[in-house]
Protein backbone atom coordinates (compact mmCIF):
# COMPACT_ATOMS: atom_id res chain seq x y z
CA UNK A 1 0.00 0.00 0.00
CA UNK A 2 0.99 3.54 -0.78
CA UNK A 3 0.40 6.80 0.97
CA UNK A 4 0.46 9.75 -0.87
CA UNK A 5 0.15 13.13 1.23
CA UNK A 6 0.49 16.96 -0.15
CA UNK A 7 1.12 20.07 2.12
CA UNK A 8 1.81 23.95 0.90
CA UNK A 9 -2.05 24.91 -0.37
CA UNK A 10 -3.40 28.23 0.14
CA UNK A 11 -4.41 31.72 -0.51
CA UNK A 12 -2.48 34.28 -2.50
CA UNK A 13 -2.83 37.37 -4.14
CA UNK A 14 -2.62 37.17 -7.89
CA UNK A 15 1.19 37.26 -9.11
CA UNK A 16 2.01 35.55 -5.66
CA UNK A 17 3.87 32.07 -5.00
CA UNK A 18 3.58 29.35 -3.67
CA UNK A 19 5.12 26.10 -3.41
CA UNK A 20 3.33 22.50 -3.28
CA UNK A 21 4.79 19.68 -1.71
CA UNK A 22 4.14 15.80 -2.42
CA UNK A 23 5.22 13.03 -0.81
CA UNK A 24 4.27 8.94 -0.73
CA UNK A 25 5.22 6.14 1.69
CA UNK A 26 4.99 3.06 1.79
CA UNK A 27 5.89 -0.16 -0.83
CA UNK A 28 7.35 2.44 -3.82
CA UNK A 29 9.69 -0.09 -4.82
CA UNK A 30 8.24 -0.07 -8.42
CA UNK A 31 7.52 3.69 -8.73
CA UNK A 32 6.28 4.46 -12.00
CA UNK A 33 5.27 8.44 -12.22
CA UNK A 34 4.02 11.09 -9.71
CA UNK A 35 2.26 13.53 -10.98
CA UNK A 36 0.07 16.81 -9.89
CA UNK A 37 -3.57 17.87 -10.87
CA UNK A 38 -5.78 20.27 -10.39
CA UNK A 39 -9.99 20.77 -10.11
CA UNK A 40 -11.26 23.88 -10.77
CA UNK A 41 -14.92 24.22 -9.49
CA UNK A 42 -17.15 23.20 -12.16
CA UNK A 43 -14.28 22.05 -13.97
CA UNK A 44 -12.98 18.55 -14.83
CA UNK A 45 -9.84 17.70 -13.34
CA UNK A 46 -6.52 18.26 -15.25
CA UNK A 47 -2.74 17.17 -15.21
CA UNK A 48 -0.98 20.22 -14.48
CA UNK A 49 3.02 18.63 -14.36
CA UNK A 50 4.48 15.27 -13.98
CA UNK A 51 7.59 13.22 -13.45
CA UNK A 52 7.95 9.65 -15.23
CA UNK A 53 10.75 6.95 -14.46
CA UNK A 54 13.98 8.03 -16.49
CA UNK A 55 13.49 11.93 -16.01
CA UNK A 56 10.37 12.53 -18.14
CA UNK A 57 8.72 15.81 -17.12
CA UNK A 58 5.53 17.56 -18.43
CA UNK A 59 3.98 20.76 -18.12
CA UNK A 60 0.56 21.99 -19.14
CA UNK A 61 0.37 24.24 -21.80
CA UNK A 62 -1.16 26.72 -19.57
CA UNK A 63 1.40 26.87 -16.59
CA UNK A 64 4.27 26.79 -18.82
CA UNK A 65 7.21 29.60 -17.78
CA UNK A 66 5.34 29.97 -14.70
CA UNK A 67 5.30 26.65 -13.12
CA UNK A 68 8.78 24.38 -12.19
CA UNK A 69 8.43 20.67 -10.75
CA UNK A 70 11.44 19.46 -8.82
CA UNK A 71 11.80 15.49 -7.91
CA UNK A 72 12.91 14.91 -4.31
CA UNK A 73 15.18 11.54 -4.51
CA UNK A 74 15.69 12.20 -0.67
CA UNK A 75 12.21 11.20 -0.52
CA UNK A 76 9.56 10.12 -2.75
CA UNK A 77 8.44 13.20 -3.52
CA UNK A 78 7.61 15.99 -6.11
CA UNK A 79 7.43 19.73 -5.81
CA UNK A 80 5.61 22.45 -7.67
CA UNK A 81 6.65 25.68 -7.33
CA UNK A 82 4.13 27.81 -8.71
CA UNK A 83 4.97 31.36 -9.34
CA UNK A 84 3.26 34.52 -11.26
CA UNK A 85 -0.04 32.80 -10.14
CA UNK A 86 -3.66 33.84 -11.75
CA UNK A 87 -6.77 33.45 -10.35
CA UNK A 88 -7.17 31.07 -13.02
CA UNK A 89 -4.90 28.34 -10.62
CA UNK A 90 -7.49 28.15 -8.33
CA UNK A 91 -8.28 24.74 -7.38
CA UNK A 92 -7.92 21.70 -5.57
CA UNK A 93 -3.96 20.47 -6.42
CA UNK A 94 -3.86 16.59 -5.90
CA UNK A 95 -0.83 14.24 -5.97
CA UNK A 96 -1.09 10.68 -7.72
CA UNK A 97 1.90 7.89 -7.65
CA UNK A 98 1.78 5.33 -10.01
CA UNK A 99 3.62 2.14 -8.50
CA UNK A 100 3.72 -0.39 -10.78
CA UNK A 101 0.19 -0.19 -12.77
CA UNK A 102 -1.85 1.06 -9.23
CA UNK A 103 -2.75 4.46 -8.90
CA UNK A 104 -2.42 6.26 -5.57
CA UNK A 105 -4.23 9.70 -5.04
CA UNK A 106 -3.63 12.45 -1.84
CA UNK A 107 -6.37 13.83 -0.54
CA UNK A 108 -5.90 17.02 -1.69
CA UNK A 109 -4.72 21.02 -0.97
CA UNK A 110 -6.43 23.91 -1.55
CA UNK A 111 -4.95 27.15 -3.92
CA UNK A 112 -6.95 29.88 -4.20
CA UNK A 113 -5.22 32.95 -5.80
CA UNK A 114 -7.18 36.50 -5.24
CA UNK A 115 -7.39 38.54 -7.83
Amino acid sequence: QVQVMESGGGLVQAGGSLRLSCAASGDTSRLFAIGWHRQAPGSERELVASWTEGGVTYLADSVKGRFTINRDYARIGLDLQMNNLKPDDTGVYTCNVIVSTRNFWGRGTQVTVSS
